[in-house]
């Protein structure tokens, strides 16, 4: 094989050239019938998008059924070496928590701990009903692209729950003193694995996951004070600030708050005042509501969601594509000088 392109024979013995371009392979999960399929980037040499195959012959076209088994053979190849598997690990309070880890195929540059919304991990209707929803599978690849591992710990299915965001804030059964307990014990069971460097973890969480990133790094908590492991950078995507700022919260390492200007179900308001307050990077994105990096779906009113700024009136959730290209930009710039 010459790495310049392959000259087969075809069928009629009359020469045929099938040219590939240099290609790279970038896993990319989707989860598909339960389980996670990669499926494949190619991009010529220097990331420049390039199309997936280039063919070209004198007479007929062989070089088709070459490209098939060369995807094939590509695709064996990435689904042994990236994936998701399942895992589980003791929460502080003993509670054993279901988690979904996914690693890159080379060695990961560090790990995020993913800390989901009020909504939970899964999408719960269309295609990817029972599979992480697009938000967090969206993170997920991008995170894998840039070679760190993910862990999603699932705090509300391992808890006999679906979801809490219909549920007041002052009923919900499990509040930000669970979802602390899981980031530290999550944190914990990495630092534990042959294949994780325990100096390399991130905290990011969204909405109510955002909030535990806030009570996991909470340094005036006891249980925040005695762990060992510490975050690197903690990242809450629109978190509810109000009852940290009224505890005193102070940090213990590097803190991030991506906001939506026109959230109404976790106002940037007080993420501001508390950002002002500790020195905290804060970045407030024009047009944007709750849940603004969502890659799918549309603006929309939420009339079952009984808290936010008006209670019992609803709450706006949808996305605004370039506030969330905007974001992810900045993730990977914290997580770069992170862990790098």
């Amino acid at each position: 094989m010459d790495r310049r392109g392959l000259r087969p024979r075809d069928d009629e013995g009359l020469q045929s050239s099938c040219s590939f371009p240099p290609l790279r392979v970038f896993p990319s999960l989707r989860a598909k019938g339960g389980k996670q399929s990669p499926l494949l980037s190619l991009r010529a040499r220097g990331g420049n998008p390039s199309p997936l195959l280039s063919l070209r012959a004198k007479r007929g076209n062989p070089c088709i059924r070459l490209a098939f088994l060369l995807c094939l053979s590509l695709l064996a190849i990435t689904s042994s070496a990236a994936g998701q598997q399942q895992v589980s690990f003791a929460s502080l309070d003993g509670t054993q928590i279901k988690a979904w880890l996914l690693q890159p195929p080379e060695q990961a540059r560090g790990t995020v701990l993913a800390l989901h919304g009020c909504g939970g991990l899964y999408a719960r209707a269309g295609t990817r009903q029972g599979q992480l929803n697009a938000r967090h599978q969206a993170m997920a690849d991008m995170l894998l692209a840039q070679g760190y591992a993910v862990l999603f710990p699932d705090s509300l299915s391992s808890r006999g729950l679906t979801q809490i965001c219909t549920q007041k804030i002052g009923s919900r059964s499990i509040t930000q003193s669970e979802r602390r307990q899981d980031a530290l014990a999550g944190m914990n069971w990495v630092a534990a694995q042959p294949w994780a460097n325990s100096s390399r973890v991130a905290l990011l969480g969204w909405s109510h996951g955002g909030s535990a990133v806030l009570a996991a790094t909470d340094a005036k908590h006891v249980q925040v004070m005695v762990q060992t492991i510490k975050p690197r950078v903690a990242i809450a995507f629109y978190p509810g600030c109000s009852a940290a700022r009224k505890a005193g919260y102070q940090p213990n390492t590097q803190l991030v708050m991506l906001l939506g200007a026109l959230d109404d179900w976790t106002p940037p308001g007080p993420c501001v005042a508390l950002g002002k307050e500790l020195g905290a990077e804060v970045h407030v994105y024009a047009d944007s509501y709750h849940d603004f990096d969502n890659p799918v779906g549309v603006v929309r009113l939420r009339t079952d969601v009984p808290n936010g700024v008006h209670p019992g009136q609803g709450v706006h959730a949808g996305p605004n594509h370039e506030a969330r290209e905007q974001a992810y930009a900045r993730v990977r710039q914290l997580l770069s000088a992170a862990f790098d």
